[in-house]
Order: structure tokens, then C-alpha cells, then sequence
């Protein structure tokens, strides 16, 4: 399995004034613009932080999920949430030749933890021998900040703001969440049962 971005989040749908703000507080920059890009970086590596440790996709994009075969003959687990739509399935074999599957033969089943594409019908499609299947979904709770919870938002700007800080530790900094992100984050944790066996 490989899950590929396919589109990226654009600079002005971050919080960056948010955060800028937040910092003032306590370390009391100039609002010159000098920081915007350091502060821009440290909103995306807490959010891919954040977004890795849950499985969730804050703000929305498109993915590339590449299979070499169906995790089962009926439906197919997604490995992030939340899914707003299947854009297309594609089998191809093993010359790369790309077949696309009618969206009459699939369908989304929502989910906040574990989205699923399911046949309709019956079963998938089958997988070319030694081919792949390739799935395009949008995934994220919308396309502005505003759109994300207001507890993950929050911990995005405490894990940026913490990342921020700590820039000049020189590698002091201890390993993990701080207490309190990881508080924030807690309830949105995917949980595996069974051994993961329906992912």
C-alpha cells in the first residue's frame, strides 16, 4: 500500500496570523512579515504530526492510494478519514495499461474512523495479475481552518507554537507530543481491534 498527496494545502488556508498572534505572548516578535515563512513551516509540520498520529486529514486535499491487490473480495478499508469522495478507480495491469471502473460498481461508506470503498454489488473488481489498483479520493474536514474541530485546531497551534520555542534547543528538545496536544488529540485516535484485520 502507498498513499500518495496529490494536492497540498495552500499557505492561506493556515491559521498563520493565528499563531503569530499566539506567539506574541510570549516571545513578542515584530508583525513585520520577517517570520511568516518559519511560522508557516513549523503550522505544517504540526499539522502532519497531528494528522499521522490520528489518521485524519484536517484540511482537505486529494490522495493516491495504490494497492497491489483488495484487502477483501468486498470492500476495501481507507487509510485516512474523513473521506468526502471517491474520485475515481483505476485497475491497471502489468504493462500499466489503465482500466477505469464505472462508479456504478463502487461506492463510499462514511466513516469517522475507518471510511471504506465497498462494491456494489457483490465484489470488486478484480486486480490484474502482478497489476495494482490506484484510488483518488478527497479527504479532509473542509477546505478552509475554520472547518477543522476546534480541539485539533488548538493542538495544531500548541504543537506549532511548541516547535517554534524550541527551535534553538539544539537537540534538547524530549522525544514526543507535549501533555497537553496529546490531551486534545486523545478522542481521535483510530483504534485498531482484532489485529487491524478489517484496515
Amino acid at each position: 500500500m502507498m498513499l500518495t498527496e496529490q494536492t497540498t494545502v495552500s499557505g492561506a488556508a493556515l491559521p498563520l496570523q493565528a499563531l503569530k498572534d499566539h506567539l506574541r505572548l510570549g516571545s513578542g516578535f515584530a508583525d513585520d512579515g520577517m517570520q511568516d515563512a518559519l511560522v508557516e513551516s513549523y503550522l505544517r509540520a504540526a499539522m502532519a504530526a497531528i494528522e499521522a498520529r490520528i489518521g485524519k486529514v484536517l484540511l482537505a486535499r486529494q490522495f493516491l492510494l495504490t494497492l497491489q491487490d483488495w484487502r477483501g473480495p468486498s470492500e476495501q478499508a481507507l487509510p485516512v478519514a474523513p473521506v468526502s469522495a471517491l474520485v475515481s478507480v483505476t485497475l491497471l495491469d502489468a504493462l500499466g495499461v489503465p482500466t477505469v471502473v464505472v462508479p456504478a460498481r463502487y461506492r463510499l461508506v462514511p466513516d469517522t474512523q475507518r471510511p471504506k470503498l465497498a462494491a456494489v454489488g457483490m465484489l470488486l473488481p478484480a486486480v490484474p495479475s502482478d497489476g495494482r489498483v490506484e484510488i483518488v479520493f478527497d479527504a479532509g474536514f473542509g477546505a478552509v481552518w475554520s472547518a477543522v474541530p476546534p480541539d485539533l485546531a488548538q493542538a495544531v497551534l500548541l504543537l506549532a507554537a511548541e516547535f517554534y520555542e524550541r527551535r534553538l534547543d539544539a537537540g534538547q528538545r524530549s522525544f514526543g507530543l507535549p501533555v497537553t496536544v496529546q490531551a486534545l488529540i486523545e478522542k481521535w485516535r483510530t483504534v485498531r481491534v482484532l489485529g487491524g484485520g478489517a484496515a
